[in-house]
């Protein structure tokens, strides 16, 4: 029997506490519809303290906690901000090896935020979320500093973006193919997520 994928995410904003395994699960089961896979509730950090390396320790260390003894994963996403996600991001991934060398772990920035994503497959949420029905993607998502609010201008209901119920309910909609395609940080959590699961497997 195939064993589970267990991951445990840290995550920076409260959206993504929500959002994240909402996302991991629609991925997996693109990569491997056949393995179960638990996603255990994420550490939320303060994006501030994951960039201190001794704060980063403590809370990597409590989502290693998590996993326990099972054979599983750690992957922690951030928004990149104005920080370059290829600096950052294998910093990160240091501070993780030496903590647990024998723990699979992620580091993801999504450049530069996690809704970039959402951008980058525009045409996919169109009539969703109060997103009009002719949305388009714009030319480089991933430049956008705040896509939060890129998605607020376009609602048609009045309503404002609000990241712990619209993340979830849109990373459950978007299309990842054209994310992909679109948003060079989430291709990498894609690729990066088929890694930890083929490190995992027995």
């Amino acid at each position: 029997m195939t064993s589970p994928f267990i991951v445990a995410p840290v995550v920076e904003g409260q959206g993504d506490v929500a959002a994240l395994p909402v996302l991991l699960r629609r991925i997996t089961a693109a990569i491997d519809p056949s393995r179960p896979v638990e996603i255990l509730q994420p550490v939320r950090s303060h994006r501030s303290k994951m960039t201190n390396t001794s704060e980063a320790e403590r809370y990597l260390a409590l989502a290693m906690a998590k996993l326990g003894t099972a054979d599983g994963a750690v992957l922690v996403l951030l928004d990149a901000d104005d920080d370059c996600a290829a600096t950052l991001g294998p910093e990160l991934l240091g501070v993780c090896a030496a903590i647990r060398p024998d723990v699979a772990v992620s580091v993801v920035l999504a450049v530069a935020e996690f809704e970039a994503w959402f951008l980058a497959a525009a045409p996919s949420l169109r009539d969703r979320r109060g997103l009009p029905h002719d949305l388009e993607a714009p030319e480089d998502p991933e430049s956008i500093r705040d896509a939060k609010g890129w998605l607020r201008q376009r609602r048609t209901d009045g309503l404002g973006y609000s990241p712990t119920t619209d993340q979830p309910a849109l990373a459950a909609l978007f299309d990842l193919d054209a994310a992909r395609a679109g948003a060079p940080s989430f291709d990498k959590l894609w690729r990066d997520v088929e890694r930890l699961m083929a490190e995992t497997s027995t």
